[in-house]
């Protein structure tokens, strides 16, 4: 089987650098386009990195236009965006619509991006509202192969403090077993193999996947 090129956007973040890691050992892939907003250092001849402007169409297209796998794992804050929701729409909307519109235009095989479990473009909370929203709008792009993880809370070590969801790390995991299965809390790390995993059986059609599907494809 021919190795892949593919693209990863976010690979900073939590399931982003996991899903960096993954890709790195794995064989399937020939070349890893990690497009980066800061300056980002990373010592394997598999990788090239692009400091781009995420709102800047064109770089995006570029950055991608070789790719047979585009990831995604981008987002921010209400904290990072000091309560800016022009700001928090402009990056978890817009790049991520950005990313799929230039999917699209160069018929990338498999759009894999995270979500959020509760994603209801009806919903009165802003975050799940925005999220909805963003997977409503790339639904209507009809790409040809569009996979939507919506983990709820992600257990894993974070670059930057969030004393909230640190608690909640250490407690949900308590309880795991009086939680709805969907909204189980899951390691990051296993959203990103999961999200590699998934990147392979090239299901047609916009796919969601929660805590169930993400364990399934484990296995």
């Amino acid at each position: 089987m021919k190795a892949k090129e593919v693209t990863l956007f976010g690979g900073t973040g939590l399931i982003g650098s996991s899903l960096l890691e993954i890709l790195l050992k794995d064989d399937r892939y020939s070349k890893i386009n990690v497009v980066t907003r800061r300056s980002f250092l990373v010592n394997n001849s598999k990788v090239s990195v692009h400091l781009i402007d995420f709102l800047d169409q064109k770089a995006i297209e570029q950055t991608l236009e070789n790719s047979e796998i585009v990831f995604a794992s981008i987002g921010t804050t209400q904290a990072q965006v000091k309560g800016d929701k022009d700001a928090y729409r402009k990056i978890d909307f817009d790049i991520i619509y950005n990313l799929a519109k230039a999917c699209k235009k160069h018929q990338v095989k498999h759009f894999l991006f995270v979500s959020s479990q509760g994603a209801d473009h009806k919903s009165s909370n802003f975050y799940l509202k925005l999220k909805g929203e963003i997977e409503q709008a790339v639904f209507d792009l009809k790409l040809s192969c569009c996979s939507v993880f919506r983990p709820s809370l992600l257990l894993g070590k974070r670059n930057e403090k969030r004393p909230g969801e640190q608690i909640a790390q250490w407690i949900m995991p308590l309880f795991s077993f009086l939680i709805p299965p969907n909204f189980k809390p899951v390691n990051a790390y296993s959203v990103a193999q999961s999200m590699v995993n998934i990147s392979q059986s090239n299901p047609k059609g916009f796919n969601f996947f929660h805590y169930q599907e993400i364990k399934d494809s484990l296995l």
